[in-house]
């Protein structure tokens, strides 16, 4: 027997729709070079609208791929939805990648038009005579920079001139949910970057994740700041989060330096700042002794959120960090790390303890951690490790092409993140490691990401990332390469600082003093560079 119930196909229409019926009153604010610019999502809807007729004017194929190199801006969001409401496919290029990965993924995308910030539109010119099938190069104008002589035979073409010249238009019906929105490309270290193509029904089924209650919560009520990049991973779906439910959104632009951004939590009255730890890094000390009173939620994710600085959180605006976990290829949100109701009972101490884990995985997905190599299961008990893989509605399924999607699924469909995890008895789970960044030292794995959080709970220590280096003994050990607030902090402090809280045949053999961790495109630390810069340390002892 069958239900009979509508069959209404999940669309990114239907969010934009929402918000053009319902919330047109509601505001979009960006900050920019020239100061903030303020939008309503009724302004915001007949732009997109303009935009679509801009689309079709310049000749965008009917399935065509529409690029972005910008900052979070309302002009962005814009081609957010223009681009999948009218059947074509948003590609967001990350402005952080090497020349030759962008190169890579645009003419791999076959990219037909980019849409470019002018403040980093230097940046790209000289990539431009790499792009072998862009037709169009449009220029949106945040305020900032010069124009770059020679654009490789291209007119630069002008947003606001050409939304101008366009009336709005009614959008196509998309029939099949199962049709391309966007599509986002990794940022691994090695390789060419992957790509993920994202459905129209995996982005409205992401959006109403982000809206639950244990996950991001998402409302109405919400004024939303995401400093999580629009070209990483959808800035973990806050932006289609805020459209459907017509939250407030606050758009930081290019600038993303600590005194900025604290001064949109506390003047624009935020609810809910989202970004990566390095950004809280920044953010924090420009909060002190102002009123952050709005502020109900702090999620952050991209890499393991120090216990450090969530309880630094907690201690001066009363929120620790809400610990997110996700990667491009789950959308990305996959869980969040709310305590359960009887946890919140417990000591401080102890509740710092479980903001360390990723908490459960996100209602609408499944996750299993496997023995290496295999499909049996680790047992539930918070001590055995395995791979974390995961399935579900917004979890992707292959690469676009690319045969290197044989090597991340397993054959009954399940995505390998790469990360090292257990769970516990109430199945939530606790990153250990990249499973490229466990230490392997004298026949035992050593967790780096542990290291890392121990070294970063003492008070001189700003940043520390450990990475495993050839060892003549051992076959590798771990190098703790660290930033310090105090020049006095020295290696036998820093030992000793963890002598009682790890075992000793974990202890790093050696600690260097760097003046910041590298980071990846997406502000994670790049451990590739780490043990590159230091291959040979503990070979030349």
């Amino acid at each position: 027997m069958q239900g009979l119930m509508q069959d209404v196909p999940l669309t990114i229409n239907h969010i934009f729709d929402r918000v053009e019926k319902y919330h047109g009153h509601k505001e979009i604010i960006t900050s920019t070079a020239t100061g903030l610019e303020r939008r309503t999502y009724a302004e915001f809807a007949r732009r997109t609208r303009q935009l679509a007729g801009v689309l079709d004017t310049l000749g965008i194929s009917a399935d065509g791929r529409v690029a972005t190199f910008a900052w979070n801006t309302a002009r962005h969001l814009e081609l957010y939805f223009a681009a999948p409401c009218t059947g074509r496919v948003l590609h967001t290029l990350n402005i952080r990648l090497f020349p030759e990965q962008l190169t890579y993924i645009v003419n791999h995308a076959d990219d037909e038009v980019i849409f470019v910030d002018r403040s980093i539109l230097a940046l790209l010119a000289p990539l431009l005579p790499t792009f072998t099938n862009l037709r169009h190069l449009v220029l949106m104008d945040d305020g900032k920079g010069d124009i770059p002589e020679d654009l490789a035979g291209h007119t630069l073409l002008n947003y606001e001139d050409l939304l101008a010249a366009e009336e709005p238009i009614d959008f196509p019906e998309i029939a099949d949910e199962h049709q391309a929105a966007s599509m986002c490309y990794t940022s691994g270290t090695t390789g060419n970057p992957k790509g993920v193509v994202y459905s129209h029904r995996s982005t409205f089924m992401h959006t109403m994740g982000a809206m639950m209650v244990d996950s991001l919560a998402a409302c109405e009520s919400d004024v939303i700041l995401p400093v999580v990049p629009m070209f990483h991973a959808n800035a973990w779906g806050l932006a289609h989060a805020a459209v459907a439910t017509g939250a407030t959104l606050v758009m930081p632009g290019a600038d993303l330096s600590g005194p900025a951004l604290a001064d949109l939590i506390v003047e624009q009255r935020v609810t809910v700042a989202a970004g990566v730890p390095t950004i809280w890094m920044a953010v924090l000390p420009e909060l002190k002794g102002r009123d952050t009173s709005s502020l109900r939620s702090i999620p952050c994710g991209g890499s393991a959120v120090p216990r450090s600085l969530s309880e630094a959180y907690r201690e001066q605006t009363g929120l620790p960090i809400l610990q997110a976990w996700g990667m491009t290829e789950t959308s990305p949100i996959a869980s969040v790390c709310h305590l359960d109701v009887d946890q919140r009972l417990l000591s401080v101490d102890e509740q710092a303890d479980l903001r360390t884990q990723v908490g459960r995985i996100s209602f609408g997905i499944e996750a299993r951690v496997v023995e290496p190599g295999s499909a049996t299961p680790v047992a539930w008990d918070g001590e055995q490790s395995g791979e974390l893989q995961c399935r579900g509605q917004w979890i992707a399924s292959s690469y676009y092409d690319d045969e290197r999607s044989k090597e991340s699924f397993t054959d009954d469909g399940w995505l390998k993140t790469g990360d090292v995890a257990t769970v516990d008895a109430r199945g939530r789970i606790r990153l250990v490691d990249r499973t490229k960044d466990l230490i392997k030292s004298g026949g035992e794995w050593i967790s780096s990401v542990e290291l890392e959080n121990e070294i970063m709970s003492h008070p001189d220590v700003a940043e520390a990332a450990v990475v495993g280096i050839v060892h003549p003994k051992w076959g590798e050990a771990a190098l703790a390469c660290v930033v310090r607030t105090n020049d006095s902090l020295t290696e036998a402090a820093v030992i000793a600082h963890l002598e009682g809280k790890i075992a000793q045949w974990q202890m790093p053999k050696g600690v260097v003093w760097i003046d910041e961790v590298p980071k990846t495109s997406v502000g994670k630390f790049s451990k590739k560079t780490l043990r590159d810069d230091h291959a040979n340390l503990f070979m030349n002892q």
